[in-house]
């Protein structure tokens, strides 16, 4: 009975590691595919999370170049808007020296300095603050100097002289304003000298 038994044994040893290494072949199969399907998923959100912060990098790219576009648009108008402005208070200027065209020269600065009114409103929505500042002590000159112009009427005779030292103060007093607001957009801009 001893080598029965121990044949027996033998063989049932034999079975139970056959058994046991095909179920420790399968936990081992199967914590292998866990492992690779946790690490595909891993995978997945990390390629999720770099697609999201590319997209909102590019979102972000995307907004700093219509900001900029809306900020230069609205600088080209302003600037343009605010030099016609003082331009036009200097062909007023111009015209009651020469009692010729007073009529019409007033009713261009008039459109002019309502242009410039709407160009400026519009900036105050859309500049930052350094610019801001600039427009506003430009508009604060130019409104100064145009309340000085249109002090004098249809009679420009008796103030010739005023009207020669007026027309010095727009050129020393608000043109410099004037290239100070356009040196800061150009810098906000980024545009280089």
């Amino acid at each position: 009975m001893d080598a029965s038994w121990t044949g027996l044994l033998i063989t049932m040893v034999g079975v139970a590691g056959t058994l046991g290494a095909a179920l420790l072949t399968q936990n081992r199969a199967d914590r292998t595919k866990r492992m690779e399907l946790q690490a595909a998923a891993e995978q997945r959100r990390e390629e999720r999370g770099h697609a999201e912060e590319l997209l909102r990098a590019e979102q972000a790219r995307q907004w700093q170049r219509e900001s900029l576009e809306r900020r230069r648009t609205c600088y080209i108008t302003l600037n343009t808007a605010s030099r016609q402005y003082l331009t036009a208070m200097t062909n007023y200027l111009y015209a009651l020296q020469r009692s010729e065209d007073v009529a019409t020269s007033l009713e261009s600065l008039e459109a002019d300095r309502l242009a410039y009114r709407d160009s400026y409103a519009e900036s105050q929505m859309i500049v930052p603050d350094a610019v801001s500042r600039a427009s506003s002590a430009a508009k604060t000159r130019l409104n100064a100097a145009y309340g000085k112009v249109r002090k004098y009427g249809a009679t420009p005779s008796t103030y010739a002289e005023e009207l020669a030292t007026l027309e010095g103060q727009l050129h020393g007093e608000v043109w410099p304003y004037l290239g100070a607001l356009k040196q800061c957009m150009r810098a906000d801009l980024g545009v280089d000298d």
